[in-house]
C-alpha cells in the first residue's frame, strides 16, 4: 500500500520558522476572531469598494489602526533579490512593533510553492502576508479554493483576486503573474522601506477593517 506520508525531500522543501517576532503566543490554542484597534482616517475610501477595485487612499489616512493583541501572521516568502527582502523587512519590523505573533514558511522549490501556501494556511493565522513575486502564480491557484484565509500581497497583486485576497502596491510594483506580469511601468528601483512599510500597514488597516478582495494602491 503506497504511503500517505510526504517525502523527506517534500518536508525539506519548505522552511518553516515557528518562532518570530512579538507575544510568545505557540498557536496551540483557540483563537478567537477580534477587531482593529482604532479607525481608519478620512480619506481612506470613499465609498464601500466593489470586489476587485482599486483604491487610492490618502497618505497616512491607515496610520490610526493596529491589528487586535495577539494576531497571527504568517509571512510567506520568497527570493533573495533586493525588493523581496525590502518588503520581508517591512513585514517583520512592523510585527515586532505591533506586537504581532509572526512565522515564516520560506520555500526554497518552485515546485513547492503551492505546497508552501497550504503549510502557511495549516498554521491557521488571522493572515497570511505574501512577499515575492515567484508567489503571485501559485497564490492565483490556490485562494480561490480557501476563501476562509484572508492573504494580502504586497509590492505585486493577482489578476483576478477573490474576497480574502487584498494587495497593497504602488506604480513600479504591479506584478500580476503569467502572462500578465511584469509591466512597462514594473520599478525594482520603487522598492523602497518607506513604501513596503506603508503597504504593509496599510494593506493591514484594510483587512482587519473588513476591506478585503481589494487593491490599494498608494502613491
Amino acid at each position: 500500500m503506497r504511503s500517505r506520508l510526504p517525502a523527506l525531500g517534500a518536508l525539506a522543501a519548505i522552511a518553516v520558522l515557528l518562532g518570530g517576532c512579538g507575544s510568545a503566543d505557540d498557536w496551540s490554542q483557540p483563537h478567537p476572531a477580534a477587531g482593529p484597534v482604532g479607525a481608519l482616517g478620512p480619506g481612506f475610501v470613499t465609498t464601500s469598494p466593489t470586489p476587485e477595485a482599486t483604491i487610492t487612499p490618502a497618505p497616512g489616512s491607515w496610520d490610526g489602526v493596529h491589528p487586535p493583541p495577539g494576531y497571527r501572521v504568517v509571512l510567506l516568502s520568497t527570493g533573495d533579490d533586493p525588493q523581496t527582502k525590502t518588503l520581508v523587512t517591512a513585514v517583520t519590523s512592523w510585527a515586532g512593533q505591533e506586537d504581532v505573533s509572526l512565522k515564516t514558511v520560506t520555500p526554497a522549490d518552485p515546485g513547492r510553492f503551492t505546497a508552501s501556501i497550504s503549510q502557511a494556511m495549516a498554521l491557521r493565522p488571522d493572515l497570511v502576508i505574501s512577499a515575492g513575486q515567484d508567489l503571485v502564480d501559485a497564490l492565483a491557484l490556490v485562494t480561490a479554493n480557501h476563501l476562509d484565509q484572508q492573504f494580502l500581497v504586497v509590492g505585486a497583486e493577482l489578476a483576478e483576486p477573490t474576497a480574502n485576497v487584498t494587495a497593497a502596491n504602488w506604480p513600479g510594483a504591479s506584478f500580476r503573474g503569467e502572462g500578465l506580469g511584469t509591466s512597462s511601468q514594473d520599478d525594482p528601483a520603487s522598492f523602497t522601506p518607506e513604501r513596503a512599510t506603508a503597504a504593509v500597514r496599510a494593506g493591514v488597516a484594510s483587512v482587519v477593517n473588513g476591506l478585503t478582495g481589494i487593491v490599494i494602491r498608494l502613491g
